[in-house]
């Protein structure tokens, strides 16, 4: 049974924006803390952003601070990541990992962004 579904991705041209989507039907969402992570083409995955049970506390990393954005909608079950001002190297492969105390760690299969010269 998947338990987290990215979507949004595609190709875009520098200075354009995506919007990914993570969506978790199937899970009492309200509990998880949702993170984005990416990996790019011969590199480790890094931590982009994450967000709180709530909402409330959100945090970036300094790559994409400014420019990107982290939300959810609890009732919907769903975690955005709006990604503005996009350049050549935010393309990745981006994840979205869902965590909460006590229960297993849930990642997605991933959406390519490719943000094109």
């Amino acid at each position: 049974q998947v338990q987290l579904v990215e979507s949004g991705g595609g190709l875009v041209h520098a200075g354009g924006s995506l919007r990914l989507s993570c969506a978790g039907p199937n899970l009492l969402f309200v509990d998880y803390g949702i993170t984005w992570h990416r990996r790019a083409p011969g590199k480790e995955r890094e931590l982009v952003a994450g967000i709180s049970r709530t909402g409330s506390s959100t945090n970036y990393a300094d790559s994409v601070k400014g420019r990107f954005t982290i939300s959810r909608d609890n009732a919907k079950k769903v975690v955005y990541l709006q990604m503005n001002a996009l350049k050549p190297e935010d393309t990745a492969v981006y994840y979205c990992k869902a965590t909460a105390m006590g229960r297993p760690v849930y990642w997605g299969e991933g959406t390519q962004v490719t943000v094109s010269t």
